[in-house]
């Protein structure tokens, strides 16, 4: 596994090795060991897994209390993988990054806690699964809205129309009025 730092401390791109020949391929999507000494020192406790449309973005999303480290990658097809520092006292707060993740490049990231996170889809469909380091809580969730002016994220919006997104996202705050850690 190679972990490749971003721009931002602690946000960390995951290209696992893979193995393959005829028969298909193996891969190692997690190994404790390797991702301590990494620097990643997650306990995860539940894993998810969605399904999602072309132009559908979900996020951005984060958790108040109860915050969640996030472990993504995508099983079928590609979405465009976004996260925001969050983080008050950080030298990147409300900078993002944002990674092309597909199951042809198997490519993971790493959201540690104190970011929003949030995709859209640009393949006819995606599978998105992650494992997250606390349980979900709806009380504590938060969005941004993906298209905040001052975020100014570069989301590929096919043929530059606007995404279907739920009405809980649309209904997000601005950064500028987020909650942050």
């Amino acid at each position: 596994m190679k972990f490749l730092p971003t721009c931002i401390p602690g946000l960390v791109v995951i290209e696992p090795t893979v193995f393959g020949d005829e028969r298909g391929f193996f891969m190692e999507t997690y190994h404790a060991a390797k991702f301590k000494d990494a620097g990643i020192t997650a306990n995860f406790v539940q894993d998810n897994h969605s399904k999602s449309g072309r132009g559908i973005l979900r996020g951005l999303h984060y958790q108040i209390q109860q915050t969640q480290g996030k472990l993504v990658r995508v099983v079928a097809g590609e979405v465009f993988d976004v996260a925001v520092d969050l983080r008050h006292d950080s030298p990147t707060c409300g900078q993002w990054v944002g990674e092309m993740l597909s199951a042809e490049n198997k490519r993971m990231l790493w959201v540690p806690p104190g970011f929003a996170h949030g995709f859209l889809v640009t393949s006819e469909s995606a599978e998105f699964v992650y494992k997250c380091t606390d349980f979900y809580a709806p009380q504590h969730e938060r969005s941004v809205r993906w298209d905040d002016p001052d975020l100014n994220i570069a989301w590929p919006l096919p043929n530059g129309l606007p995404p279907l997104v739920s009405a809980k996202d649309a209904a997000g705050v601005l950064f500028k009025d987020a909650e942050l850690f």
